[in-house]
């Protein structure tokens, strides 16, 4: 946006997006972003491959309260890139928010390590134990908020419009996201055989390495990500104080507040329906009062968010149930191998497939793009929706096989996490590079955050569901979850061919 004090848009390069060097077709910039996101998501899944765990073991909450727990986290740590990302848009800059949320990440992390090596038996107050340990799940909420949709962002500025690399692109960083969630299966090992303070140091200091090539790689992203205005920090705000310092004063009563409402589950399930009415009520305003194709792709984005919302719900499920059902009735002890720690299967599986087989996917993409038959945006989906439902339909199958304490064959798992993964990569790597490309320019970053607040909002609900585990039972609960996700994919199957209209031209 190019403003009054600003000669030029500071996020567009006037030589366009090949005027840098270039580096198997992409610009270069987008490989020190893929470095960047993947150290930050082995600090992320790191943490997540044995939050639960940790819970249920070391805290000793009950498998619902670790369940509601871990759903409500989530539930803020996707719904803060929707402030995040208005805040880059219209104060920060991309790259600044980005900065500003691994500072506060790698913080969270070593807090979490402070808190394992404390115990009430060393004389640390439970009270403060409790605290110390919700501060730094409020601190991993902020932290995401700032960097999550900004990096994403910087990675679709980096492309015109139109441009056919783009999901290719998101592919490329999708596996960077992979490789490190890869990683960190290793880091839930180690936690889980040798000291839970021992992950959460690696996820730390992983958090440290990608700030640091963020940082050191700068120059690469051609102009992209800086702030919309010169001197935007150092204004005053309509209270006569730099809006800087409003800045910090709100990210320092987010992050006790946050995790106050984390450790009230309950009161966040409730709360997320209260928010999702003004939400939707946002992007209609936005939409009516843009041009006719603007107003019928951002209808498009509030409709696929809703479906997103029901596929993240579940699919986060891998980190909570799925983590406790692989830990409790999954057999895990391998010939040469020995055991493989619950942490290890549910955080490397998926991402190691995703590996595998996302080079294909955007081959495959292309591929049929070239001969105009390539499936538009909706019906993606209604393909990730179908079979991630297939995926837990195999995972009530291993429920059945265990029984209420018998243990069930691991390629009951490994199955399920391939339905699982095929279905994500249909719907996640192509969900973050259509809304760049349906979101009008004023409005990107900001429909980046509602895409992840609508993965908040599936997050929350998904905690719930899987506390039922506790007195329903895993394949209960399967099951309600493979029919819910079956009926979903059938109805966006229906409404594909009208939405893809709406799209206007945009694949």
């Amino acid at each position: 946006m190019t403003t009054a004090g600003a000669p030029t848009a500071p996020n567009r390069d006037p030589a366009g997006p090949m005027g840098g060097n270039t580096m198997l077709g992409h610009p270069v910039g987008l490989f020190m972003l893929f470095g960047t996101e993947m150290w930050e998501r082995f600090s992320f899944y790191s943490m997540r491959a044995y939050l639960v765990l940790y819970m249920t073991k070391a805290l000793l909450f009950s498998q619902q309260v670790s369940n509601e727990i871990y759903g409500a986290y989530l539930g803020f740590v996707y719904a803060a890139p929707f402030v995040g990302g208005m805040l880059a848009d219209r104060l920060l800059g991309q790259r600044r928010a980005i900065v500003i949320g691994a500072v506060l990440m790698a913080s969270a992390q070593f807090t979490l390590a402070a808190h394992s090596l404390l115990s009430p038996d060393a004389g640390a107050p439970p009270a403060v134990l409790n605290m110390l340990f919700f501060v730094a799940l409020g601190l991993l909420a902020a932290g995401n908020g700032f960097f999550k949709p900004n990096i994403s962002s910087i990675v679709g500025a980096l492309y015109e419009r139109g441009d056919a690399r783009r999901d290719s692109a998101f592919t490329i960083f999708y596996m960077g996201i992979n490789v490190g969630a890869f990683a960190a299966g290793f880091s839930g090992q180690i936690a889980e055989s040798f000291g839970w303070h021992w992950g959460f140091l690696l996820a730390g200091t992983g958090m440290l390495l990608g700030l640091l090539i963020f940082l050191l790689g700068g120059h690469l992203l051609m102009g992209r990500g800086l702030p919309p205005r010169v001197g935007a920090l150092v204004e005053r705000s309509l209270l006569g104080l730099p809006k800087a310092l409003l800045l910090a004063v709100g990210v320092a009563v987010f992050i006790p507040v946050s995790g106050y409402l984390i450790s009230n589950p309950g009161f966040v399930q409730g709360l997320a329906v209260v928010v999702a009415v003004p939400i939707i009520g946002y992007l209609v305003w936005e939409a009516v009062r843009s041009t006719r194709e603007e107003r019928d792709q951002m209808f498009v984005v509030i409709i696929l968010c809703s479906f997103s919302m029901l596929f993240w719900a579940f699919f986060e499920l891998a980190g909570s149930a799925i983590n406790l059902f692989t830990d409790a009735h999954v057999q895990r002890t391998l010939p040469l191998v020995g055991e493989l720690k619950a942490s290890l299967l549910t955080a490397s599986t998926n991402p190691l497939l995703i590996v595998l087989l996302a080079p294909l996917f955007s081959w495959l993409w292309i591929w049929l793009e070239r001969r105009r038959w390539e499936p538009a945006s909706p019906l993606k989906f209604a393909m990730g929706l179908l079979q991630l439902g297939a995926g837990f339909l195999v995972l009530y199958f291993g429920a059945t096989q265990a029984g209420e304490t018998g243990r069930c064959n691991i390629l009951y798992l490994m199955f399920g996490f391939l339905l699982h993964t095929t279905g994500e990569l249909c719907l996640s790597p192509v969900g973050l590079s259509t809304m760049t490309k349906l979101a009008p320019a004023r409005l990107v970053s900001t429909v980046m955050g509602v895409w992840f607040l609508f993965t908040a909002l599936g997050n929350v609900l998904g905690g719930w569901v899987g506390g039922k585990t506790e007195h329903h039972g895993f394949g209960q609960v399967f099951l309600w979850i493979a029919g819910t996700t079956a009926g979903a994919s059938v109805l966006l199957f229906l409404v594909s061919r009208p939405l893809k209209r709406m799209m206007h031209g945009v694949k």
